[in-house]
């Protein structure tokens, strides 16, 4: 069971994962004060607040910091009331323990305003989950900010955040540099989770590194637009509070109504970078996504074969080539529906173009199965074209403000599913799609950012930047409640919409639409900071790469998509007898490894600057797949040691039969039998050895 007790002499709780403590307690005002967050301990110290000036008050690190008093940094809470005040002033209303959740209730002194302090351990994982709730019992409030935790580091010499950045075809750029004394604002105010960045953050004292060091990191659970502001003040401390929605929202909560806030989780690890995302990848395995005992099928995707030019005879010869491969999933991609021959139109009219599928889509759905194949489909039900039907009958379902443009991006806007009338359409359109025609996943697409997010007539018009999210999420519950056998993809343009709360919904995410293979290491590389390999759709497609012209070896190809949940993307019609063969040969060699990339421990191996390289640890073997983009003449990369190895066993390679010592695996490394040229990759699968054997 959960180890989490109070201590009422102290005011203080106590929580306790299998190797960290959090302690947190309540000061003489009743603000709840954060005391320890790192290695497992006994009972914290309790130190006195540190004195103050005539220019500041004292006292310690609150755990959700809200406006009101001498408190000058940023601010988790901002209310206004019905009077026009602003601030709280908190009274300790009780708390409550249930199994591993810890309920703190802070009322505010004076107006009807309960706010309560979530946090939740679990027995297998030292990820921390915590969130707020607001309950209103009186006038109306105006919520500006709730955050849904405050997280605060101990005193260290120097301070290091790494966070991930990018754009579209870019995703999940990692960078690592010195916390500034300032306030640093990650955010989103698309609608979105963003290309541009995601609410993963982890900071380090400037010394740690990939298998030692401590290191705290939080994840925000959240699909929409957010915002985390870190924090690091002249005299050393640094704290950082996140939660959804961005400055300029407000939200008002009536009489009776609560405002949850989605889970903001946070580790603490002695291990290193590795450490934390093995720990992270574990936690989203036995608690985020629905179906962690399964593996990933490797798909087909039929996007950059035909693009719009999608036809019953066209997808059934792709289909019958993906099946000769050994594809498990094939997926029909945008131009299926409506006038959709082009990205200008026919979005939003989720039937069958009956040119092109004149029998509707039950057909290939059928042949597809009788392949042996799942039958999959892409969709982008948040989405419409101004050139439909949908829009023709329903302009007031999209995001709109009166008086204004409403600006087209990719040509097309944004529905409003926080409207109860057009979430209930689109739920029931996905299930008559995926019941008439027996469907086994979608690819649930997204991509565009809100623009003149209004909702006229609404008295509370900003309450669409939650409640669609939430719609988004209800939609997906639902389906798979009535079909519990669907898979989804999640999908936002590419990385767009990849975060902790859209996988409790979803299988996978859609990593980038950049496949160059050379840019997926580095992109591959942010994403497994805090997502596993299971959820990391890869995809092998053509040479030239339709993004960046870079013409790669096939094999290259593949064992850099081999690294996640493997997929096909290419036009098989234009490949040749000796490609097709070559790549049902590595797909093979995929599911043999399959169970080590998508259920094993993840170890990024330390190259010598010419190559990149990824071990999996899975039961009895270890799987590394390294590449090597370009290297200068003469400089063949070191002999790469593999960390995750069992020192005290030994290992015999698959492929070649030579048996290793784990120790000299892990202390000299592993010979790397690399072909010549650039582009060079190599697969190793390893498997433990019995000595007396």
């Amino acid at each position: 069971m959960p180890d989490l007790r109070y201590v009422p002499e102290q005011r203080l709780w106590l929580l306790h994962t299998p190797s960290t403590s959090y302690a947190v307690a309540l000061d003489d005002d009743d603000n709840v004060r954060h005391l320890h967050w790192g290695a497992r301990l006994t009972t914290p110290a309790i130190r006195e607040p540190a004195a103050g000036s005539s220019f500041d008050t004292a006292g310690g690190p609150r755990e959700l910091d809200a406006e009101g008093g001498a408190r000058f940094g940023p601010a988790g809470l901002q209310v206004r009331f019905a009077d026009g005040s602003r601030g709280v002033e908190w009274r300790y209303a009780g708390h409550d323990i249930d199994a591993g959740h810890l309920r703190i209730h802070l009322d505010d002194r004076h107006h009807p305003m309960r706010v309560t302090l979530h946090y939740r351990v679990h027995d297998d994982t030292d990820v921390i989950e915590r969130w707020t709730t607001v309950t209103n019992s009186g006038g109306p409030i105006a919520v500006q900010r709730c955050d849904s935790a405050s997280w605060t580091l101990p005193q260290r010499p120097g301070y290091r955040m790494s966070h991930l950045v990018g754009g579209w075809n870019s995703e999940f750029r990692l960078r690592r540099t010195d916390v500034p004394v300032a306030e640093t604002v990650f955010t989103s105010r698309r609608g979105m989770t963003s290309h541009q960045a995601n609410p993963w953050l982890a900071l380090d004292d400037g010394a740690a590194a990939e298998e030692h060091g401590e290191v705290w990191s939080t994840a925000l659970a959240w699909s929409g637009s957010w915002r985390i502001t870190l924090h690091r003040d002249p005299a050393g401390h640094v704290t950082w509070t996140g939660g959804p929605g961005h400055e300029g929202l407000t939200w008002t909560l009536g009489t009776g109504e609560t405002l949850e806030t989605p889970v903001y989780a946070g580790l603490y690890t002695d291990g290193g970078f590795g450490a934390a995302s093995r720990a992270w990848h574990a936690y989203t395995r036995r608690h985020v996504v629905p179906h962690p005992a399964e593996v990933r099928p490797v798909l087909y995707n039929s996007w950059e074969a035909t693009g719009f030019d999608v036809d019953e005879a066209g997808q059934t010869a792709l289909a019958a080539k993906a099946a000769r491969l050994g594809v498990e999933l094939f997926v029909v991609d945008d131009g299926w529906f409506g006038e959709r021959v082009s990205d200008h139109a026919g979005l939003g009219d989720w039937t069958p173009n009956p040119d092109r599928f004149p029998h509707g889509l039950r057909p290939l759905a059928d042949e597809v199965h009788r392949l042996g194949m799942l039958f999959g489909l892409w969709v982008e039900p948040e989405m419409v074209n101004p050139d439909s039907d949908l829009y023709r009958a329903h302009p007031d379902w999209v995001l709109h403000t009166a008086h204004r443009g409403r600006t087209e991006m990719r040509n097309q806007l944004v529905l409003n599913l926080a409207r109860p009338d057009t979430a209930a359409w689109t739920h029931a359109w996905l299930d008559r799609l995926v019941t008439d025609n027996d469907i086994d996943f979608l690819k649930w697409d997204a991509n565009r950012a809100f623009t003149e997010a209004g909702w006229p007539g609404h008295a509370d018009p900003d309450r669409l930047w939650l409640d669609h999210t939430r719609a988004v999420y209800q939609i997906m519950d639902r389906l798979r409640a009535g079909h519990p056998g669907l898979r989804i993809e999640a999908c936002s343009g590419g990385g767009g919409r990849a975060d902790l709360g859209i996988l409790a919904r979803t299988d996978q995410v859609w990593t980038s639409d950049n496949t160059d293979p050379v840019d997926r290491i580095g992109i591959q590389h942010g994403f497994s900071q805090l997502f596993p390999a299971q959820v990391m759709g890869a995809w092998v497609t053509d040479s030239p790469n339709v993004a960046t012209a870079r013409r790669t070896p096939l094999r290259f190809r593949f064992h850099v998509a081999m690294a996640g949940a493997l997929g096909i993307g290419g036009d098989l019609t234009t490949w040749s007898e000796d490609e097709l063969k070559e790549a049902a040969e590595l797909i093979e060699v995929y599911k043999r490894i399959r169970p080590a990339v998508q259920h094993g421990a993840a170890h990024r191996l330390t190259g010598d600057g010419t190559l990149s390289a990824v071990g999996y640890s899975y039961e009895d073997q270890f799987v590394v797949l390294a590449w090597c983009p370009s290297r200068p003449f003469g400089h063949d990369p070191a002999p790469l040691r593999l960390t995750g190895i069992d020192p005290a066993a030994e290992y015999r390679d698959t492929d070649t039969g030579v048996v290793h010592s784990g120790a000299v695996l892990r202390q000299s490394g592993l010979d790397l039998d690399f072909p010549q040229g650039d582009h060079a990759s190599v697969l190793v699968h390893l498997v433990r050895v019995d000595r007396k054997g």
